[in-house]
């Protein structure tokens, strides 16, 4: 009896620091395929959390007149399930897709920065928790997922819900940055030798280009947060009109975001799509650089159609039609699209299995999604139908019926890899119709219900003529794809117990991630296979037909680049949006005429000049500093960066004396919209300026100890990309503030 109970406290206290082992090595993870899957994993949770929200509302508006749901709940629900489904689901699934399998894709042993691609999951990982942790104050975020002003603003939304939203999405924001800046440098720098960007598989070519937009388009979205929490905490006026501001700049710089999101979205699941139909259809896909092209078409003009979400708003006649043509315009990269995936199908050895089953019903779904948006370029179109369940029922389509489907689609096609073992195709063949069943009956009627009239963000509505059978379909819809979603989940963890072993590569798949084990060994490969086409598995596999001994394509030069430069650079891309946006909303609202001017009134324009002058000068330092670095000339190094430290710091300085002198003249954040936009665009380049001399004071120490030497010039180099890039703001910012350009 002794001896059991000996026994099994020995087994127990084994098996707790185990465990704890185990949580240890996920929490402290670098390796990407770890953090890819805790990327995916959050992005289940908060599926379920999404989900659930979802029912709640189709419950409420599955009757007429129901109380199930009080306007107050209904309106928190309404803001979290979209905000939770774009931001909690949506991105963090594609970049934990994007983590996995972007380096194995190119045969690369780990992402470019395995530390900040940790940084990048937990931060955005502790911003959806504390968006989230809103529901415990007992004010969840109310304004709609978009958060339109003046309703987001303190003066009809008091409580904390808004400031949750806010913190969550700026905290998660730079989570995302991060981690594109990541994938951006991981594709440029880290493929094998032989994968030109020519020779990418489509799913890392589209994965390039969504970091491009991340990258390019958060920032917008950044600004517009940061002026409204501005507004919210510090009283400024940004998007009060009462006091001068703009309501519609919201929706601008919402909308420069939001639409490229779109694409942000669905453009790895056009990846997903061009992986899974050649495969299963035993072919290469029809016309690669069309599809890549089209991609690269698809990034530039999602720049320029940002407004056709605001046809309502009373633009005018010019921004309208400059909108609308763009938004046509769109649709054409797009369509190309289909048509190539729909070739690659034609005459194909197809293999119909669930994966394909997905892909498929993704064409034909994100079809009927990209009609309506053709619709809404119309511009009477749009305005009849902008505000009803019509416009839900079309982006529903484009971001379920697409996007959704096609994760659906890489699940079934990638689970093999990332597990070593096989789902079951009978349950994935259930939970296909489930959803495809439950989807058109919820999505199809809203197309219906809209045209008859119903408001969308209601939470009742009256019992007018076939409203209730509609609403009662769609509900019975959603209720489909709770069970499909529970199907899917109950057939992952039967597969993973005891699903049949896949082997390496079971699909007789055409690239590199299936050259490896599944699962994939800690360094990914042992060796990389030789790269000479665009389906390199393939050509190992059947030699007799390989690629490249029908079809050539451009050799890779082996040109990779400074890989601390290009990431610089890529952050640089995206402060710079964050920085003109900004400079963009100063000028809106502080040009005036000559005797309104107020600029030169209040600043004193030659001292500042004076210590302007400080700045420029310490980009001339740094310049030297570096070239002593790279003749390894250390003590002349050290003198250039502590000189140039020090020009930063008399720079800061003479910001600090502006400051108090305008404080002492009672002049505010809060003052006007002069004092809101001159605090916010010179508080953030100094917290810049700030940041970058406190880098530079990390260079000085290594320089000082020995650490630093020529052969890291690189590391300096791309905080040199960073400080010239200060100084070259600070030259538009005195340009514009105190010299009163484009005023």
């Amino acid at each position: 009896m002794t001896t059991g109970s000996v026994e099994q406290a020995d087994y127990t206290s084994l098996e707790s620091p185990a465990n704890y082992t185990r949580l240890l090595d996920w929490v402290s993870t670098l390796d990407h395929k770890k953090i890819g899957i805790m990327y995916i994993m959050t992005a289940v949770f908060y599926l379920g959390i999404g989900g659930f929200e979802a029912l709640l509302m189709r419950i409420q508006l599955a009757l007429p007149n129901n109380t199930f749901l009080g306007p107050k709940m209904f309106n928190q629900l309404f803001t979290m399930h979209g905000t939770t489904m774009v931001f909690l689901v949506g991105m963090p699934v594609l970049t934990g897709f994007a983590n996995y399998f972007v380096p194995l894709m190119i045969g690369a042993r780990d992402v470019a920065f395995p530390r900040l691609n940790s940084f990048g999951f937990w931060i955005f990982f502790f911003g959806a928790a504390l968006l989230h942790f809103s529901f415990l104050t007992g004010s969840a975020p109310n304004a709609g997922w978009f958060n339109y002003v003046p309703l987001s603003t303190k003066a009809y939304s008091s409580l904390q819900g808004v400031d949750y939203w806010i913190i969550g999405l700026l905290l998660m924001g730079i989570g995302s940055v991060s981690g594109a800046i990541n994938i951006f440098a991981t594709i440029i720098s880290l493929r094998a030798p032989g994968m030109s960007l020519q020779r990418v598989p489509l799913f890392v070519w589209m994965m390039l280009m969504q970091v491009i937009l991340i990258i390019l388009a958060l920032p917008a979205l950044n600004s517009a947060l940061a002026m409204l929490l501005i507004d919210r905490w510090l009283g400024s006026a940004f998007f009060d009109p009462s006091r001068g501001g703009s309501a519609v700049l919201w929706q601008h710089y919402f909308w420069i975001f939001g639409h490229p999101e779109v694409y942000i979205l669905i453009l790895p699941g056009f990846g997903m799509i061009s992986e899974v139909i050649p495969v299963f259809s035993r072919k290469p896909i029809y016309g690669y650089t069309f599809v890549a092209a089209s991609s690269v078409a698809i990034v530039l003009l999602g720049y320029g159609v940002w407004a056709h979400h605001m046809f309502a708003v009373g633009l005018g006649m010019y921004a309208d039609i400059f909108f609308a043509v763009g938004s046509l315009l769109i649709a054409i990269p797009t369509g190309i699209k289909v048509f190539n995936w729909t070739a690659t199908l034609w005459g194909g050895e197809i293999n119909f299995n669930t994966s394909l089953h997905f892909a498929v019903a993704f064409l034909l779904q994100f079809v009927i999604g990209g009609l309506t948006g053709i619709m809404f370029a119309a511009v009477p179109i749009d305005w009849q139908l902008t505000d009803t369940y019509f416009v839900v029922a079309h982006f529903h389509y484009v971001l379920i019926g697409g996007l959704v489907f096609a994760l659906f689609s890489a699940t079934y096609y990638w689970f093999p890899k990332m597990t070593g073992r096989m789902l079951n195709e009978r349950l994935g063949l259930t939970q296909f119709w489930l959803w495809v069943i439950g989807f058109n009956m919820t999505f199809m009627v809203q197309h219906f219900l809209g045209m008859m009239g119903m408001p969308r963000r209601v939470y009742t509505y009256a019992d007018n003529p076939g409203w209730a059978l509609l609403n009662g379909v769609a509900s019975l819809g959603a209720v489909f794809m709770a069970v499909g979603t529970l199907v899917l989940l109950w057939n992952i963890a039967v597969s993973l117990k005891r699903g049949k072993i896949a082997g390496d590569n079971p699909w007789d798949a055409f690239t590199l991630e299936w050259a490896t084990t599944s699962p994939p060994p800690t360094e990914n490969f042992e060796t990389v296979p030789e790269i000479k086409s665009r389906r390199p598995v393939w050509d190992l596999n059947h030699p007799e037909s390989a690629d490249w001994k029908v079809e050539t394509t451009p050799e890779d030069k082996g040109r990779r680049g400074n890989l601390p430069k290009i990431a610089a650079w890529a952050f640089i891309a995206s402060e710079a949006v964050f920085f003109l946006l900004l400079l963009v909303a100063y000028v809106v609202f502080n040009t005036r005429s000559a005797e309104e001017e107020v600029t030169s009134a209040v600043l004193n324009v030659k001292r500042t000049g004076i210590f302007s002058l400080f700045l420029i000068s310490s980009s001339v330092t740094f310049w030297i500093a570096e070239r002593f670095l790279k003749r390894g000339m250390q003590k002349a190094f050290n003198i250039s960066l502590g000189l140039t430290i020090l020009l930063g710091i008399i720079f800061l300085c003479g910001q600090a004396w502006e400051y108090t002198g305008l404080l002492m003249d009672n002049i505010t954040i809060n003052t006007d919209l002069f004092s809101a936009t001159f605090f916010t665009v010179t508080g953030f380049h100094g917290i810049h300026v700030t940041a970058g001399v406190i880098a530079l004071i990390v260079m000085l120490i290594l320089g000082l100890k020995g650490s630093l030497t020529a052969r890291k010039s690189n590391v300096f180099a791309a905080v040199g990309v960073y400080w010239h890039f200060v100084d070259v703001v600070w030259i538009a910012v005195f340009g514009i503030i105190y010299l009163g350009l484009l005023q």
